[in-house]
């Protein structure tokens, strides 16, 4: 018999990050995100787009977005911290964005909650300014 039980959070959280720190974040979402996850920006994207995006194709299709519009020149990936059903992950990138130019450094933490083996929610936390 197979062992289908779902992943705990802390596998969850470590495959997130080893995916990550290879670049496989499309890989990351497809096989570690629940189809009704939800994704909660600091700030909109752009002028006129939610800060919220709402299921699995919502999250894919802010993910192309987010690489069609920035040149990732490195990226740093830390953690996991486990907390019950939650971890936290810091990501660090230099990037530039295609729009503008303009090259700068983003840090940012994202807050992850796991059901049944599943990432349902990921909230992300970064300035503004």
């Amino acid at each position: 018999m197979t062992n289908t039980a779902p992943l705990g959070t802390m596998e969850v959280a470590k495959t997130l990050v080893d995916l990550c720190r290879q670049g496989r974040n499309d890989q990351a979402i497809a096989q570690l995100y629940s189809p009704d996850v939800v994704s909660v920006e600091a700030g909109s994207p752009e002028p006129g787009v939610s800060r919220e995006a709402r299921g699995l194709d919502a999250v894919v299709a802010k993910g192309t977005w987010w690489v069609e519009n920035h040149i990732v020149h490195d990226s740093k990936v830390g953690g996991p911290w486990p907390h019950d059903d939650r971890f936290i992950v810091t990501f660090t990138y230099d990037i530039t964005h295609k729009p503008s130019g303009h090259r700068f450094v983003m840090e940012e933490a994202a807050l992850f909650t796991v059901v049944n083996g599943k990432i349902t929610r990921e909230e992300f936390f970064y300035s503004m300014g």
